[in-house]
């Protein structure tokens, strides 16, 4: 097995991901507060719990899909994958928050999934726990997918 240097390693590390995270939760926040329009309250007001559910999935999904592809067992991935599974506690969490719909099964697969998946990885088995957050991201991705059909918050900020 051929080892690369750390000099000639790529990536972004850990500061480059933790300014996209960051970026990321910025623009998130700047384009909530746009709902507010003149800084008068307006019919469209996002509540505490949207914000705060926003502000998390936003960011999760790129460092989400990042963690899942870059190498795995470092420090970096160890940081990285505690940051997102705060990031999706406390998205699944708020979720309970809004109004509840089917979309809110990946709530509670969350809130059993990573305790499962860290339960697996301190356990040593590695697929197991690759599964779990594999799982996690796949339903992260299906609910994002679904928050913007028609007649839901999303959709209609996004499609009027």
């Amino acid at each position: 097995m051929t080892v690369i240097p750390k000099s000639r390693q790529t990536g972004i590390g850990l500061i480059g991901a933790l300014a996209v995270l960051l970026g990321t939760v910025v623009v998130t926040l700047t384009l909530m507060s746009l709902s507010y329009g003149e800084g008068q309250p307006s019919d469209n007001n996002l509540s505490l719990a949207v914000v705060i559910h926003l502000a998390t999935v936003v960011p999760a999904v790129p460092l989400g899909g990042y963690v899942l592809l870059r190498r795995k067992g470092d420090s970096l991935h160890r940081i990285l994958g505690r940051v997102w599974v705060v990031l999706m506690l406390v998205t699944a969490i708020s979720s309970f928050w809004l109004s509840l719909s089917f979309i809110h099964i990946f709530s509670v697969l969350v809130l059993v999934s990573v305790p499962l998946s860290l339960w697996r990885i301190s356990k040593g088995d590695v697929v197991g726990h690759r599964r779990s957050m594999e799982g996690m991201y796949i339903g992260l991705v299906v609910a994002g997918a679904f928050a913007f059909i028609p007649g839901r918050l999303l959709g209609t900020l996004l499609f009027g």
